[in-house]
């Protein structure tokens, strides 16, 4: 029961806290490059017990924080592309300092810093093309979409926990995850895209719909935000699995490590990216 309560506690807080930052463009700029940061320290400290690896910590970090901080300068109009320049010396020098550490595995050291940046740093920092828009005159900020992206990805597990539990009876993927079953998948995609459908209602209603989506590309991004949130979990679980560990960390009370929070998003984010910029093509 105490269990319960701290994991109820922590999970509001934290959806308050997500809400509440996307009201304003600074707020979510400095929440979302804190969380960046402290998931790219919490997955360098998790490999780095890996034998043979040893991931520059804090480099890597900090260049994932500066990633997602040059998106945000570039994307809001306030920098020009030359922003990116400094990450880009701080690649190459990850890359070359493996010359001079006579690293047990430098190919493993390369792997896993790469990975932090594409794995954690990139999608995360891809949340600002979703924030941005050109209105033909101006950049305009818009909290709408990678809002919605959060609501849907909690509108699944919410979903999918209920269905899953009253009528799961075929397992999605027990290889790596017995406790989600297609049952449980397809009952939170409905979920979604019946609320994405909701959400086109109410923003054409009180006129914010500011892509101005159609209710069927509303459910589209939706189910897309379902298919590739579902796979970002399993990535992660898998992760976990590979490392031999239960939780990636503990810095969340009942909720775990900063990589359990956000898993599904790691996917979700680039995939709402493509689908959007897909839609602008047809």
């Amino acid at each position: 029961m105490k269990n319960f309560i701290v994991r109820t506690i922590t999970g509001l807080i934290f959806v308050a806290a997500v809400v509440t930052c996307f009201l304003n463009p600074r707020a979510m700029a400095l929440f979302f490059a804190l969380v960046t940061g402290m998931t790219v320290w919490e997955f360098c400290g998790l490999v780095n017990e890996r034998p043979g690896v040893q991931v520059n910590r804090f480099i890597s970090t900090v260049a994932g924080v500066y990633l997602f901080l040059a998106m945000a300068g570039y994307n809001s109009g306030i920098t020009p592309s030359t922003v990116f320049i400094p990450y880009l010396v701080s690649i190459i020098y990850l890359m070359i300092a493996e010359l001079y550490l006579k690293a047990e595995d430098p190919i493993n050291n390369w792997a896993y810093t790469m990975m932090s940046q594409l794995y954690i740093a990139l999608p995360f920092s891809l949340l600002n093309v979703l924030a941005y828009r050109w209105n033909g005159q101006s950049v305009q900020y818009t909290y709408l979409v990678p809002l919605s992206v959060f609501v849907f990805l909690w509108m699944n597990d919410t979903g999918a926990y209920l269905c899953g539990s009253l009528l799961g009876r075929h397992k999605l993927f027990p290889r790596i995850s017995p406790g989600k079953s297609w049952e449980g998948s397809i009952g939170g995609g409905v979920l979604v895209m019946a609320i994405a459908v909701l959400v086109w209602y109410l923003t054409e209603q009180y006129g914010v719909n500011d892509l101005g989506l159609s209710a069927c590309e509303w459910a589209g991004l939706g189910l897309v935000i379902v298919i590739f949130g579902t796979w970002g979990d399993l990535i992660e679980s898998l992760f976990k699995r590979t490392l031999g560990i239960k939780d990636s960390g503990n810095i969340l009370p009942g909720h775990g490590g900063m990589l359990d929070r956000f898993d599904s998003s790691l996917m979700a984010i680039p995939a709402a990216v493509v689908y959007l910029y897909t839609l602008t093509l047809f």
